[in-house]
């Protein structure tokens, strides 16, 4: 099966997310997305996130029901930070029958060498570039896919934190039952 593999904090999860997912499922580009979440991002600052357990739990509601989509928790279990290639030894190690492509923004596939073993990653790996604002794409590999017609949707989780703790609504960015547990669970509030 052709698996692509959505790495992310999710802090939260928002409709710009599952749309790019949306699009490359219905281009058919893979046959089921991974949201793997991800504890701890090497490039991104721990203060800001909350539990790992309550992002994969956020993005379990946003895609549930979706039969193409699921969310994994791999790097949970693994070193933080997490790094790509060490999650992507792993997931070809536990599922040698998968075929896996990696999904990422033009920002981040423009920085892709910075990564831990970035070169290697761009070598050996199938990579789905998706249109960021402000990035253009220049190919690093004959196996790398960019999505010149994907939506360009500029949500930002950031952004979102910072609306719930000004107290402003953030209906339409995320989801609806997404909302209702950030509500109930009191999270991103201080």
């Amino acid at each position: 099966m052709n698996v692509g593999l959505y790495f992310g904090s999710f802090n939260p999860i928002h409709h710009g997310h599952l749309i790019v997912a949306s699009y490359i499922l219905n281009k058919q580009l893979v046959d089921q997305i991974w949201f793997v979440v991800s504890p701890l991002n090497p490039f991104k600052e721990k203060k800001d996130l909350i539990n790992e357990y309550t992002r994969l739990e956020l993005v379990k509601i946003a895609i549930d029901g979706e039969r193409n989509m699921r969310s994994i928790d791999v790097e949970f279990k693994m070193p933080k930070p997490s790094y790509t290639i060490d999650t992507l030894k792993t997931l070809n190690h536990l599922y040698p029958e998968h075929y896996f492509k990696v999904i990422v923004g033009a920002d981040s596939y423009e920085n892709i060498e910075r990564w831990k073993s970035g070169t290697e990653i761009l070598e050996s790996n199938p990579i789905i570039v998706y249109r960021r604002l402000g990035y253009s794409f220049a190919p690093k590999g004959d196996k790398h896919i960019y999505l010149s017609e994907s939506p360009l949707i500029e949500i930002s989780s950031t952004a979102i934190r910072r609306m719930i703790k000004a107290k402003e609504s953030i209906r339409y960015l995320v989801l609806d039952r997404v909302i209702e547990e950030i509500d109930k669970s009191s999270i991103y509030k201080y």
